[in-house]
């Protein structure tokens, strides 16, 4: 099992950091997505650019607040936990995603890989609220 946690705190209200985090429409400003098939209101697939799916099905959604879900695929398992906090005239987010590697290959890369993963997913978000591009 793996945890990892990131902060970051962006210049602008915490309702436009969320619909941009939240919204499984409007994806694009996501650099590692293919597309994003909606199953129903709790449950989610993403696709890498490579194909690569994962399914996601929402545990916890509190608007502007907190967004929780299980994730699954064929290498892993595990948790994301996304808690969003206004701070004066920014948002400070705070994700943490617990994860299992399911092969036993890929546990000694757990950790690296969603360390990675979220600094790219928080790279793509700032520039997407900066921009104001996040369709």
């Amino acid at each position: 099992m793996a945890v990892s946690e990131i902060k970051a705190t962006f210049a602008c209200d915490v309702q436009k950091v969320w619909e941009v985090v939240t919204s499984l429409e409007h994806y694009t400003w996501r650099s590692d997505l293919s597309k994003i098939e909606i199953i129903d209101e709790k449950k989610f697939i993403e696709y890498t650019k490579e194909g690569y799916a994962t399914t996601f099905t929402v545990t916890a959604k509190e608007p502007c607040r907190r967004w929780e879900f299980d994730m699954d695929n064929d290498n892993m398992k595990g948790h994301f936990s996304g808690v969003f906090s206004q701070k004066g005239d920014q948002t400070e987010i705070r994700f943490t995603e617990d994860v299992t590697a399911k092969k036993a290959l890929m546990k000694p890369f757990i950790k690296t890989y969603l360390k990675k993963q979220q600094a790219m997913y928080v790279a793509d978000l700032k520039k997407a609220v900066s921009s104001g591009n996040a369709g």
